[in-house]
């Protein structure tokens, strides 16, 4: 049975103090001044607290009970927020050994998808909901941490964020023009964290929105909850954070990019890492380990958020079909293939293997088609965020010179492996494939020997002899390193 701390009567945070009494909480604001908000005068403090109570409301309204008055001498001198005092012990923070935990963050991310559902789209843009905005918000953490740099924080370290997430922003804006125009931003939460969310019989409640400042508290939706998948990664592991951002885009029914959701993580942790450091040269000493974790949280969800391009490729009967959906469905990526999408282009069905019917099918001028299709359709996935493998021969150099040259253009990093098999397997596997007819290729066995690819000195060779899972696991070594996949969210329904 839950039960209120009769024990604690106030606590503290740098902005506010919260005094306790029986079953309520008082808040009241400091008269302070930073550099991101303005407590100084009894206007501004009354205000804020008209807001905070406003706008907290929307998630917990049972909670927000209202507003009381402080008077001296009959004039009005500041003003209370009044509060529902929920026990401590319900605090999600508290809860991640319950063995209903994972039931708890499923509900969670179903309330934050319903809250998120019932807000207008902002039509205004604001610093986070724009790369250029949001990069100017990662420029101000950089020099808020430059300081702890080669002491508390590892200078490559350093680097490698600061060019990974101002490249990633500097390739997005079409990105995020895009979730705009789609009604994606929304004045959300701003400030999704566990120790501010409680769990209650009848569900959960959550409070304390950012409510000081409109611009770090409207913004994309994914850059809401990633807020608090960033706090559930710290506090219960990347197993957690994974099902709580599955969950949240299975109730929202929108399809979010995992580039930008690793974006959005990375910059929350960063964030964090930053007050962390503030803490530490005020004189907290546990405060280094809290800011080294959360930058190293920012550079891993940095790295996966890398939009990347994969050429799978090789002669006929090579297994670089296989291959490629095979890598693709281990990494959660888009692919796309030659021999289905020359025959889209042509208006011919997939399982229509005569190919003196359509002459032109394998013509040059269909095969440049074909290939410059593929392009645009990696082009608009990159556009999205997303990642992709291509299927096909890529046998003409210039054809691959084509992808490297669009890759580069988004920031994507571009992997080229070719599909070898001893000719005998290839042909005796097209052969069974033909006899299946269940493939779009139009390969014959005779093509093993006819079609000798020009050397490609820029792939990685694959032996695809061996079982599928040890092909797909070299290809994943090598994309990665000896880390193997980095674990990526679920993000499309």
């Amino acid at each position: 049975m839950s039960s209120l701390d009769w024990s604690t009567t106030s606590v503290e945070t740098h902005i506010s103090s919260v005094f306790f009494a029986g079953d309520r909480a008082y808040k009241l604001l400091k008269p302070i001044r930073t550099g991101f908000l303005d407590h100084s005068d009894v206007d501004r403090r009354i205000e804020s607290i008209r807001r905070e109570h406003d706008l907290n409301r929307r998630l917990a309204p049972d909670v927000y009970l209202g507003v009381d008055d402080l008077h001296e001498h009959g004039r009005l001198t500041d003003r209370l927020l009044v509060m529902r005092r929920l026990p401590d012990d319900r605090r999600l923070s508290t809860l991640v050994d319950d063995p209903g935990f994972a039931d708890h963050l499923r509900r969670i991310a179903h309330t934050i998808a319903a809250f998120h559902a019932s807000l207008p789209p902002v039509e205004h843009r604001y610093p986070m909901s724009t790369a250029a905005g949001l990069a100017a918000l990662w420029s101000s953490s950089f020099e808020d941490i430059e300081p702890s740099v080669g002491t508390v924080v590892d200078a490559d370290e350093f680097e490698r964020v600061h060019d990974l997430a101002l490249g990633y922003l500097h390739h997005s804006e079409p990105l995020f023009r895009r979730r705009h125009r789609a009604g994606l931003v929304r004045d959300g939460h701003g400030d999704l964290i566990a120790e501010d969310i409680f769990v209650l019989d009848d569900g959960p409640r959550i409070l304390d929105c950012l409510a000081f400042d409109d611009n770090y508290r409207i913004s994309d939706v994914l850059a809401d909850i990633a807020f608090l998948v960033m706090d559930i990664e710290r506090l219960a592991g990347p197993h957690a954070a994974r099902k709580l951002m599955s969950w949240y885009c299975e109730f929202s029914a929108e399809r979010h990019p995992a580039s930008l959701a690793h974006h959005f993580v990375a910059y929350r942790a960063h964030v964090r890492a930053k007050v962390a450091l503030l803490r530490h040269r005020q004189g907290d000493p546990l405060a280094a380990e809290i800011a080294r974790l959360h930058h190293a949280q920012a550079l891993d969800h940095l790295d996966r958020a890398r939009r990347r391009v994969v050429l799978v490729g090789g002669g006929p009967g090579c297994g670089k079909t296989t291959t490629a959906n095979a890598l693709a469905d281990r990494l959660n990526w888009s692919v796309i293939d030659s021999d289905t999408l020359r025959k889209d282009l042509s208006g011919i069905e997939h399982g229509d293997h005569d190919v003196a019917a359509h002459p032109d099918l394998y013509s040059a001028s269909t095969t440049e088609d074909t290939y410059r299709q593929l392009l645009e359709h990696a082009e608009m996935l990159l556009l999205n965020g997303e990642s992709v493998v291509m299927d096909a021969t890529w046998c003409d150099p210039a054809h691959r010179h084509a992808v490297r040259s669009m890759a580069a253009r988004h920031g994507a990093v571009v992997t080229e492996f070719e599909c070898r098999l001893d000719p005998r397997i290839a042909r005796r596997r097209i052969a069974d494939r033909n006899d299946r007819g269940d493939d779009a290729s139009d390969a014959t066995p005779e093509l093993v020997e006819w079609m000798s690819p020009d050397p490609w000195p820029e792939a990685h060779p694959l032996d695809t002899t061996r079982p599928q899972g040890d092909v797909v696991a070299d290809a994943v070594v090598r994309l990665f390193g000896a880390r193997g996949v980095p674990a990526t969210f679920a993000t499309a329904v």
